[in-house]
């Protein structure tokens, strides 16, 4: 079914400690829009699986893809624009993230009103923000379990996804973000 009303869905992607929820929160105040963090839809035997170690499957992931997209989808058929950090590590699940984007055809050209950027900073600097994270007790995610992801991440040049440098302090990050996105009054074509 094709919509005419069209939102916007901006996911904010990478590995666990990149600093999705917080750039993703900070984008979303500043486009004045919703935020869903993916964390947050996670069944809870998902969350147990990571929090002793042991990595989500595809019979893990893939249910829980299917109801970000229909989130995605109810903003987007509604017209809104909205930001979601989701961690979207392979092709395939950008994939069924894009498809919540009712007028996205499967044509190689990737043109769908949901766009991705990559947090990206090295492996020491996330396994750092990890443990840190793991002795304030704010996440179910282990250090451990970093290199899998690491190992999972799948970026293909022709997905246009926006990399940015995760390493930059919160602000600069929304900033840059937000110049690869809009023109100054004028959004790209999302």
């Amino acid at each position: 079914m094709a919509s005419d009303i069209q939102g916007k869905a901006i996911v904010i992607m990478g590995v666990s400690g990149a600093g999705k929820s917080t750039i993703g929160e900070l984008l979303a105040k500043a486009l004045d829009c919703s935020f869903l963090d993916a964390d947050d839809f996670h069944p809870q035997s998902n969350k147990d699986k990571m929090h002793q170690g042991i990595p989500l499957t595809e019979e893990d992931r893939i249910p829980w893809l299917e109801i970000l997209q229909d989130a995605l989808r109810e903003s987007l058929i509604s017209g809104k624009t909205v930001v979601l950090s989701c961690s979207a590590l392979q092709k395939r699940y950008r994939e069924i993230l894009r498809s919540a984007d009712c007028n996205y055809h499967h044509d190689g050209s990737f043109k769908s009103a949901v766009k991705f950027v990559l947090l990206d900073a090295k492996a020491e600097v996330l396994a750092e923000r990890l443990d840190k994270r793991a002795a304030e007790g704010k996440h179910f995610m282990p250090a451990k379990l970093l290199q899998s992801q690491l190992e999972l991440l799948q970026i293909d040049d022709s997905e246009a996804i926006c990399k940015v440098d995760a390493t930059l302090n919160p602000q600069e990050l929304v900033n840059s973000i937000k110049t690869m996105i809009f023109r100054p009054g004028k959004p790209i074509a999302l």
